[in-house]
């Protein structure tokens, strides 16, 4: 079962695209984060909504805003996906212990080794104000994300 809102987000350390350790407390009373977990770099649907994220950053990537985008894929794979699709946000890899951040967040699907589409709105305490999860074929609306964090 997926975090619900009002619940405290659960903290992680995963590996970026660069190798550099990233910790959702790294942006505890700085930032709001948008957690958007995804199952895998290079697939269709995955591609088409992490590059409507690039082309719409502004909005996801601010002073106010941090967006994580997590993946279980490995860094390395997660570098070259950036390159080449010009993703300039963090790509976590939450590869090993394989899925531990999806299963903490509840959208690890167990049998096909990947996360849901889950995405987290967590405020500057660190608390779940907005989730989505969809299944693997869905695409999610950024234009929900937006309304999400004009109410913060």
């Amino acid at each position: 079962m997926a975090i619900a809102v009002g619940d405290k987000a659960p903290d992680f350390a995963l590996k970026n695209q660069h190798g550099e350790t990233v910790r959702l407390s790294d942006f505890r009373g700085e930032k709001n984060v948008v957690l958007l977990f995804y199952p895998f770099a290079f697939t269709g649907v995955c591609t088409g909504e992490l590059c409507a994220l690039r082309d719409e950053l502004p909005k996801f990537a601010n002073d106010d805003v941090q967006l994580l985008a997590v993946s279980n894929d490995s860094p390395f794979s997660l570098r070259v996906f950036a390159e080449q699709e010009g993703l300039e946000y963090p790509l976590l890899s939450d590869f090993w212990p394989h899925g531990e951040a999806s299963r903490a967040y509840g959208v690890f699907d167990e049998e096909k080794g990947c996360a849901l589409r889950g995405t987290f709105i967590i405020d500057k305490e660190g608390v779940v104000r907005w989730t989505i999860v969809n299944g693997l074929p869905d695409a999610r609306d950024l234009n929900e994300y937006t309304k999400a964090l004009a109410a913060l």
